[in-house]
């Protein structure tokens, strides 16, 4: 049996979120780090890697209860590497994880979508200031999730589904992108949807186990 379960959802943004354009060159007077961008549109975007490393190191931390001595990317738990895939010896990643872009822009017409966030290091020998700036997607701005898991083996399709709902309230507790440790980077993840093609998972099953990640664990900022 092969076959394909698409999981929906959207993630909100509850705290400014940086996911930086990786070697973004910065004119004199410009931001210093700048968020990454649709090309086409110009708008921000969560790039698919950023989410799925994000989950696969929250669930190799879970998982191996030891984040001291975590684990090298090919030698995590089983679980992990048929879900997420490995480079050494080759194993296809079960998880697709598409580039999310933002649902609500017309809101934020007015406003921005991104903000300058200005923070200073300071010497603790000379006290001289070493300001920069950093861009970060304001609060409320919405992205759209798409991940695809391709039905392998359908009896461990319940197993992967509670690890995957397990990383993903495992995110809400801890962030993505950049600079979360100073407070960015919290999102809420919420209307989960499903399709599926080729695939008898039961519905309700899946229902049950992301409504308890909807929105988990979030206190008001």
């Amino acid at each position: 049996m092969y076959g394909k379960i698409v999981i929906l959802c959207e993630m909100k943004v509850v705290t400014g979120l940086h996911i930086g354009a990786s070697g973004a060159f910065s004119a004199i007077g410009a931001v210093d780090s700048p968020v990454i961008r649709d090309p086409m549109t110009q708008l921000p975007i969560v790039p698919g890697s950023s989410l799925k490393g994000k989950l696969r190191t929250l669930l190799a931390r879970s998982l191996c209860r030891d984040i001291q001595a975590m684990p090298k990317f090919d030698e995590d738990d089983p679980v992990i590497l048929r879900m997420f895939g490995s480079a050494q010896p080759v194993r296809r990643s079960r998880l697709q994880f598409s580039d999310c872009f933002i649902m609500n822009a017309d809101s934020f017409k007015e406003v921005g979508i991104t903000e300058v966030k200005t923070e200073n290091g300071i010497n603790r020998l000379t006290s001289v200031a070493n300001p920069r700036q950093i861009e970060r997607v304001v609060p409320g701005v919405k992205f759209g999730v798409r991940i695809v898991y391709d039905v392998i083996k359908p009896e461990e399709v319940a197993q992967d589904m509670e690890q995957l709902a397990h990383a993903m309230r495992l995110l809400q507790l801890d962030y993505l992108g950049g600079h979360g440790s100073r407070g960015s980077g919290r999102v809420s993840l919420s209307g989960f949807r499903f399709e599926q093609v080729e695939s008898d998972f039961p519905q309700e099953q899946l229902k049950a186990l992301f409504d308890k990640v909807d929105n988990y664990g979030l206190l008001p900022v």
